[in-house]
């Protein structure tokens, strides 16, 4: 197998990262130099036709994109320590919020990235007012999760799943990119801190 990543602050790519670290998967990574656009170049897209990072690509050349359908794959084939839950309830709790986190925490975020940042000002037509809106958006957003993660070590219990993953992602990105947590989230920023502490967070 080949995974092809790119180095922090990319968020997707280190998704990936820290799910192989809490795995204890050895799987180097082939660096793709986003900079240089070479995640759009044609030969890259013969491999993932959105041109975007991560990919898997395995050994009979079948390739695999989108953080968490890498990693469910990942997941399947090394299943110690499962990192999408062992019961019924368990694995429509993590896909449950995974989904949440994508569309009420990410994409505020990438809203915020794509129209509002200096670094993708030249990459589309930014509308900016939209853009900042985002700020705001993404803090309302933190409030909801401080609300959820009441009296849960984790997001989704005691159990520190692909859901965590996610989010601790999206929320290091966009401190990066000037979205900082709100001190007010007392709750967010404990769940912030025990799952910085992991040795996986460093990926």
């Amino acid at each position: 197998m080949k995974l092809y990543g790119a180095p922090n602050p990319a968020p997707n790519p280190r998704r990936v990262r820290i799910f192989l670290a809490e795995k204890g998967i050895d799987l180097p990574e082939t660096p793709v130099n986003m900079m240089k656009r070479e995640h759009k170049s044609p030969e890259f897209r013969a491999k993932n036709s959105m041109g975007q990072l991560p990919t898997l690509e395995l050994d009979d050349g079948t390739t695999i994109s989108e953080t968490v359908a890498i990693c469910r794959y990942l997941d399947e084939i090394n299943p110690e320590p499962p990192m999408f839950g062992t019961t019924a309830v368990e694995k429509a709790l993590v896909d449950q919020w995974i989904r949440r986190i994508e569309f009420t925490v990410m994409t505020p975020v990438g809203m915020f990235w794509r129209h509002a940042h200096p670094r993708t000002a030249a990459l589309l037509t930014q509308f900016k007012d939209f853009g900042e809106s985002n700020a705001e958006i993404y803090k309302g957003a933190q409030k909801y999760m401080n609300r959820e993660l009441e009296g849960h070590q984790f997001v989704v219990g005691d159990t520190y799943t692909m859901a965590d993953i996610c989010l601790l992602s999206t929320v290091d990105f966009a401190e990066w990119i000037g979205l900082p947590m709100e001190p007010e989230f007392k709750t967010l920023k404990a769940w912030h801190d025990r799952v910085s502490a992991r040795p996986s967070a460093s990926a």
